[in-house]
């Protein structure tokens, strides 16, 4: 029993890795792709549904992150926490599986061309998430998609177009999760316990806005990076954070 927080920590790390040693090209690619973007005062809208959705809110406003990134949050696919009862997982799996769902949720949405689409889906199949990814196309947006190719790719398509989220975006990151996410077995257990999908996800995302903030400052521009006002200096992140706020308003106006 001891061992197995240890089994944990050691899988996590080793996907970690894995992911350093194959995916930082493509991290960067992304991360190119997003500071052109912001430098040319367009969004990167960043999306997810279930789990996928906690990376994609944690690009912003998170401490350190930039503005720019603007997560898209359907709270009737991120909040099922009751489980049975209102809006729980039972409908959270049936309205993330209902094609054109995600073409409502993108037309709510200010994207331009210009702009980018970032997705968050360990499957990378399911119709709401292919709704964002073939509309967000369609606009000329850029896409880049962050999902497992082990599972995606050996796993059919549930939406229309027959593709996966992995065979249409621009930019692919392989978090490299397997089949079913969890990995971990136990003797006299039937099932896997361990998923690392959301950690990996969330670290992919924030080398991502790290990435882009130092692409921004190359190239001379101001990435009004959020500062947390749970320290100190207080006052200093306030003010800076307010300038922050003001730069998404004024984003927002040129749409």
């Amino acid at each position: 029993m001891s061992d197995i927080p240890n089994l944990y920590f050691s899988s996590l790390i080793n996907r970690l890795q894995k992911v350093q040693d194959t995916q930082v090209d493509a991290i960067n690619a992304a991360a190119e792709i997003c500071a052109k973007a912001i430098l040319d005062d367009k969004l990167v809208f960043t999306f997810g549904t279930g789990h996928g959705s906690f990376a994609a809110m944690e690009m912003y406003p998170r401490t350190g992150t930039v503005t720019g990134f603007r997560p898209i949050v359907e709270s009737s696919m991120i909040s099922f926490h009751r489980v049975i009862g209102d809006g729980g997982a039972r409908q959270y799996r049936f309205i993330h599986s209902q094609e054109g769902y995600g073409d409502a949720i993108l037309a709510s949405h200010d994207t331009l061309a210009g702009d980018v689409m970032l997705i968050f889906s360990h499957s990378g199949l399911n119709a709401v998430t292919l709704d964002i990814a073939v509309g967000a196309k369609a606009k000329g947006m850029k896409l880049i998609g962050v999902t497992s190719l082990p599972h995606s790719s050996v796993t059919p398509s549930r939406h229309s177009s027959g593709k996966r989220l992995f065979e249409i975006a621009d930019v692919v990151i392989d978090t490299g999760v397997p089949v079913g996410d969890a990995e971990i077995e136990i003797d006299n257990m039937s099932g896997k316990t361990g998923a690392t999908s959301t950690s990996i996800a969330i670290a992919i995302g924030h080398a991502i806005n790290s990435a882009t903030a130092a692409h921004i400052v190359a190239a001379g521009g101001d990435p009004f990076l959020m500062q947390s006002p749970n320290t100190t200096d207080k006052e200093a992140a306030t003010v800076q954070n307010n300038k922050n706020y003001a730069e998404l308003a004024r984003r927002l106006k040129l749409r």
